[in-house]
């Protein structure tokens, strides 16, 4: 083989090898797990601002919005499972479906939900909350508490909520919804932040099934962001170790 003739077989197999790379990272993220960052509060302190976390896309089936682009392929879902009470879901916002939000599945269809003064009420039952030890954040003024409460779903699933604006007019004292069939209700664990199923200018409203995009498992990274993508010499301080491969609960 000459030169020219092994330059071109080189470069053709360099080529196939990158194809096949991006069709298997293509398939992982279609099929399997997809990454997904955590921009704002609305879950705290289960997630934190600059959490990296893998979504399971098989969990729940898969929809249109499960495939990439967006391709409008199938109606509904196939191989669909339903998300159990507590599990903590990335989904398509009803109103505006480009958009991925994160919160926690509270209610199931047919469920009557509603909140009094501040306690999440499941079928006319209130939820039992717990007072815990106070979430603790550094901000730009100082350290911040929050009051915070484990919670307890119907189906024994535990989790810890935020309590930052007691009697939030609107959020902590709501009208009863009735979930839907093949709809669920969503709430973010930091209740006094979070637009979701209560409030009914927030776009979330009832979340159809087919807006599912899969649940929250896992948080592979965590970074406090106080250090840019240059500094690397501030990477080490801003990495949150603790929160390093921690699953979600």
């Amino acid at each position: 083989m000459d030169g020219q003739s092994w330059r071109s077989s080189w470069v053709l197999e360099a080529l196939k090898t990158v194809v096949y790379a991006l069709l298997i990272a293509l398939g992982i993220k279609t099929f399997l797990f997809q990454p997904f960052n955590i921009p704002s509060s609305s879950m705290e302190d289960t997630l934190l601002v600059g959490d990296y976390l893998f979504v399971s896309k098989f969990a729940y089936g898969y929809s249109n919005y499960s495939l990439p682009l967006d391709v409008d392929a199938m109606n509904g879902r196939v191989w669909s499972a339903e998300p159990e009470r507590g599990d903590v879901v990335v989904f398509r916002l009803p109103a505006r479906p480009w958009e991925d939000y994160i919160k926690r599945v509270v209610g199931l269809p047919g469920d009557r939900i509603q909140m009094i003064d501040g306690v999440l009420h499941i079928n006319g039952a209130p939820c039992k909350l717990e007072r815990v030890d106070d979430f603790v954040e550094m901000t730009a003024y100082g350290e911040r508490r929050s009051a915070r409460f484990r919670e307890t779903l119907p189906n024994g699933v535990q989790h810890f909520i935020l309590d930052t604006e007691p009697d939030k007019a609107g959020a902590d004292n709501t009208q009863e919804f009735v979930v839907p069939k093949d709809h669920y209700f969503m709430m973010g664990d930091n209740r006094d932040n979070s637009n979701d199923s209560r409030i009914p200018d927030s776009g979330v409203g009832m979340v159809p099934a087919r807006n599912l995009v899969g649940r929250a498992d896992i948080i592979f990274f965590s970074t406090d962001g106080s250090a840019q993508i240059w500094e690397i010499w501030k990477w080490p301080g801003a990495f949150r170790y603790g929160r390093f491969f921690h699953t979600i609960g």
